[in-house]
């Protein structure tokens, strides 16, 4: 495991040796784009007829079963 270590540490010593004035910092090899559309407010599904299909509301919000009853 010496050698090995021994070996990392040279090769982190001959990257050093590099110049990288003018070199700005990257996180990332090539450009990244976001591929999201926009985010734009819409008007969403009203509660009633959304917890009108739920087998089991209660309270204004969907009831489910507990991990542990299914267990």
């Amino acid at each position: 495991m010496q050698h090995e270590l021994s070996s990392i540490l040279d090769h982190v010593d001959r990257l050093s040796e590099i110049d990288t004035d003018g070199v700005e910092p990257t996180s990332h090899v090539v450009p990244l784009e976001n591929v999201l559309r926009e985010d734009v407010p819409r008007p969403s599904l009203d509660r009633e007829i959304s917890l009108g299909q739920a087998p089991d509301p209660a309270d204004g919000a969907f009831r489910v079963p507990s991990p542990q009853a299914e267990a």
